[in-house]
């Protein structure tokens, strides 16, 4: 089995629709999506290697120092598939954009680092 890290991303203008919604509406959403995240989680748990988390601010560090940077990656998670292309199908109707104001999520296979 490989590993592939998937990264959810989330936009500032996916934030603010869901910022425009009544409280009423929102608290309603926000429970559908975590039982619908739960049971995602439950379907898959034999393909999740590290359910991840959401994730806060960000800061970068580079030749120049550290920073406060902006991305859209709001959550992660680490799954084992055959293939990308499986890996992949894992993430079709994810409440991370079916029921929740997220705009996709992208997945990467984990390469194995190369030994001297």
């Amino acid at each position: 089995m490989k590993k592939f890290l998937a990264v959810f991303i989330g936009t500032e203008a996916s934030s603010a629709k869901w910022e425009a919604l009544d409280e009423k509406t929102r608290n309603e959403r926000e429970q559908a999506g975590m039982a619908g995240w739960h049971a995602w989680v439950e379907k898959n748990k034999k393909s999740i290697i590290d359910g991840g988390a959401p994730l806060g601010t960000t800061k970068k560090v580079g030749p120049k120092g550290i920073s406060d940077f902006s991305n859209e990656i709001c959550a992660f998670t680490v799954v084992q598939a055959e293939s990308h292309e499986a890996a992949a199908k894992l993430f079709l109707e994810h409440p991370h954009f079916t029921l929740f104001p997220g705009d996709s999520i992208e997945i990467m296979e984990c390469l194995a680092i190369p030994r001297m």
